[in-house]
């Protein structure tokens, strides 16, 4: 049987295990920063490439990878705000930790980890496909020739 209080004050300066999560937190908000800089990249890399295309299979191509792109850009929206709110909620342990909180707040790390690990796995692979996709696309449309003149 359990008989611990789960309201009970928890004494977070003997671990500092709250202090690293929130440090983590910070790498993580400036990598999503990053993502988004270079997701803007790639829309405007496909964006650049889209008014030369005269096939309508090369056109389809790039209506898809835009709107891959573009649930990314919402999704690393979500996650930088996401990210927010748990170094807000670390922050607010320093103040007042109770054992549940620190327990949802550690839950809610791991989830994020995951959340963030699977979003640049799916990032990389989107980077990758644009950049297959606009070569592709550069060598179909013969526009290597246009961009030289």
């Amino acid at each position: 049987m359990n008989t611990t209080d789960k309201s009970t004050k928890v004494n977070l300066a003997a671990d500092p295990k709250w202090q690293e999560l929130y440090v983590l937190s910070e790498h993580w908000q400036s990598d999503l920063e990053f993502y988004k800089d270079d997701l803007r990249f790639l829309h405007h890399l496909v964006d650049k490439y889209m008014i030369w295309i005269t096939k309508s299979e090369n056109l389809e191509m790039v209506r898809e990878i835009m709107l891959s792109v573009f649930e990314l850009q919402k999704r690393c929206t979500e996650l930088i705000s996401e990210v927010a709110t748990h170094k807000h909620n670390l922050a607010s342990l320093e103040k007042d930790a109770t054992e549940e909180l620190w327990e949802k707040v550690k839950t809610g790390h791991g989830e994020m980890e995951m959340a963030i690990y699977n979003f640049v796995k799916e990032f990389r692979a989107n980077r990758k496909e644009v950049f297959r996709i606009t070569e592709y696309i550069v060598d179909s449309e013969e526009l290597s020739n246009l961009l030289k003149a």
